[in-house]
């Protein structure tokens, strides 16, 4: 005797019940597209003011012209991976070398600029229209996540070297000679490990050169490390390495327009040619006068206040203390050696790698807020971070004479201010993991409590769970008299 058909509510993509609080989340998700689509087109709109062209223009260029960077294009595409399988991603990888193969050959053929990265760029935009024409729902938001991913890395780079154009046209005088007075509170950092790298030439150069300059790429394996569940669980974590990269990115210019810096390598030496004040660096400290506003060319970035690079070796440096020993390692390494290189380099001062610490831990404060929830932890460390930055900042305009005059006092003050920065960060970290739920063990079985209250109270109930358990496909079934069930719930496979 057949029993009456059971009827399963509607359900979404991954088997689940429809969710209430998606909506919100897909209202947030077009509104920050819409941000960024308008934050772009300003920004081109504000390029092609002074005579160049934008990101958007520079990132549409590289479907057809030689990119100016393939490795980047296939970072970007590495990103997008995570979200498809192990067979879609070496097709994905084959369809790229193929497409940069075909260019590469035309290119030689034509004997035209030589490079590659339009087959990655091509499967990233690829992967966009098959989830809005192939997909639906979930997966279809889950592709365009990816693609997002990918595309934002790319235009990230292109905003930043927009940005730094922008700097260099619009603010003709710079303040290296406030900082490079407030560095006398510090000891002059930049001229110490100027002349310490100058001392362990080239050994001390070589390695420092391919950390400072192999940063993305770091940042962009412990992104990947992060990410790499994704494909399995169908979903993003809430918050990740790229989101805070991505930020930094994107705020730390709009800085530089405000405190113009080009560093003590342009400002007090070789590099800045006849634009330099004097070739004092790293050899001679530079004279605690008056300072004033330096006259500058329009070519070099003022990308120094605050430093950036310190900030993203901070930010992978906290995302790498989730990870192995050897990334833990890693990131510690990674940090030491970008600190080291950009003041080893002069191309940074003391007082922008305080600045660049105490950004990065708010902005990465803000990030963790906005994934998973604000509370007055959270709240308080952010306004703490954003006063201490704010506070660093007019005390490196307004008095640089005397921090340089008082070195005991200022000097221990800074990295006192810092430090209770740093601090607050770590209590706050260390507070919001404990409140996270463990995640459960493969094979470990539950507690005897926790097995009395799953038993149902009855064999009805127990009936009807396993039914229910057999309906993940969200169709109508039958069961017989042998207790026969339906097909089992399958994870949609992107084919």
């Amino acid at each position: 005797m057949m029993t009456e058909p059971t009827r399963i509510p509607p359900r979404d993509d991954r088997g689940t019940q429809p969710a209430p609080w998606r909506r919100p989340r897909v209202v947030l998700w077009t509104a920050a597209g819409v941000v960024t689509l308008g934050f772009l087109v300003a920004l081109e709109i504000v390029a092609r003011g002074y005579g160049f062209s934008g990101p958007i223009t520079e990132q549409s260029r590289e479907v057809i012209f030689a990119p100016e960077s393939g490795p980047l294009l296939y970072g970007g595409l590495a990103l997008t991976m995570v979200v498809l399988t192990w067979r879609q991603r070496l097709i994905a990888l084959g369809v790229a070398a193929g497409v940069d193969i075909v260019f590469f050959l035309v290119r030689w053929a034509l004997d035209a600029d030589m490079n590659f990265g339009n087959g990655a760029l091509w499967v990233v935009l690829g992967v966009a229209v098959l989830g809005l024409t192939r997909r639906t729902g979930h997966e279809r938001t889950l592709l365009l996540k990816g693609t997002g991913l990918g595309l934002l890395l790319v235009a990230g780079h292109k905003t930043g070297d927009t940005w730094l154009l922008i700097t260099s046209k619009t603010r003709a005088t710079v303040l290296d000679a406030y900082v490079a007075a407030a560095d006398h509170a510090l000891a002059d950092p930049s001229w110490l490990v100027g002349r310490f790298l100058d001392a362990t030439a080239p050994v001390s150069t070589g390695i420092l050169h391919v950390v400072y300059g192999q940063l993305p790429l770091a940042a962009a394996l412990v992104g990947l490390y992060q990410l790499r569940r994704v494909a399995v669980e169908r979903r993003f974590p809430a918050h990740h390495l790229v989101r805070t990269f991505l930020m930094i990115g994107l705020l730390g210019p709009a800085i530089y327009m405000i405190f113009p810096v080009v560093g003590p390598v342009f400002a007090y030496g070789t590099d800045g040619g006849a634009w330099a004040t004097a070739n004092l660096w790293p050899d001679t400290l530079p004279p605690v006068t008056d300072p004033r506003p330096i006259p500058f060319d329009g070519i070099t970035p003022r990308n120094c206040m605050p430093s950036l690079h310190t900030a993203w070796a901070v930010t992978l440096f906290v995302h790498s203390r989730d990870g192995s020993r050897a990334m833990r390692w890693a990131g510690t390494f990674w940090l030491v050696g970008t600190l080291t290189a950009t003041l080893g380099f002069g191309y940074h001062y003391g007082a922008d790698l305080l600045a660049g610490v105490v950004f990065a831990l708010t902005i990465e404060t803000a990030m963790r807020c906005s994934a998973h929830g604000w509370d007055r932890a959270g709240v308080r460390l952010v306004a703490l971070g954003t006063t201490v930055f704010a506070a660093l900042l007019a005390s490196y305009r307004w008095l640089p004479t005397e921090m340089a005059a008082r070195p005991w006092l200022f000097g221990p003050l800074l990295l006192l201010v810092t430090g209770a920065v740093i601090y607050a960060y770590v209590r706050t970290a260390r507070a919001a993991r404990e409140r996270e739920p463990k995640p459960e063990v493969p094979g470990q079985r539950p507690a005897p409590e926790a097995e009395e209250s799953a038993e149902p109270a009855d064999p009805t109930d127990a009936a009807g769970a396993a039914e229910a358990a057999t309906t993940g496909t969200g169709t109508t079934i039958g069961t017989g008299t042998t207790g026969e069930s339906g097909a089992t719930d399958a994870k949609p496979e992107l084919v």
